[in-house]
């Protein structure tokens, strides 16, 4: 039973998100709630609150299918950032040119299933 969540522009480059994304990818849904609210990075927040709306998409999926689904049987199979658009800005710089600033946005998908 797949369940999926996607979260979009979040205001962060995917480089610096992937560092993140990578520790739990493949780990039970309570191991990950624990290494994301335990790391450091700003990250760590924004992923979290994906892979709890991807653990309730599975809970109202097995809800509508009349099953129960323990958070302790979900792992999580599939997790990764891909770059969203770019904001672009201008700075003032020196002589009245302008100098381009490219601020990234990111895309992250996590999907949850249960284990076999």
């Amino acid at each position: 039973m797949l369940a999926r969540a996607e979260s979009k522009h979040i205001r962060q480059s995917a480089r610096k998100m992937r560092l993140v994304i990578d520790l739990i990818r493949g780990r039970d849904v309570g191991e990950a709630y624990a290494l994301l609210q335990f790391t450091k990075k700003r990250a760590a927040e924004s992923i979290n609150k994906t892979l709890r709306s991807a653990v309730a998409n599975a809970r109202a999926k097995a809800e509508a299918d009349g099953e129960f689904v323990d958070i302790d049987e979900l792992y999580v199979s599939q997790a990764f950032v891909n770059e969203g658009p770019r904001l672009k800005r201008f700075r003032a710089a020196a002589m009245g040119r302008a100098a381009p600033i490219h601020r990234p946005t990111s895309h992250v998908v996590i999907v949850v299933d249960r284990k076999e």
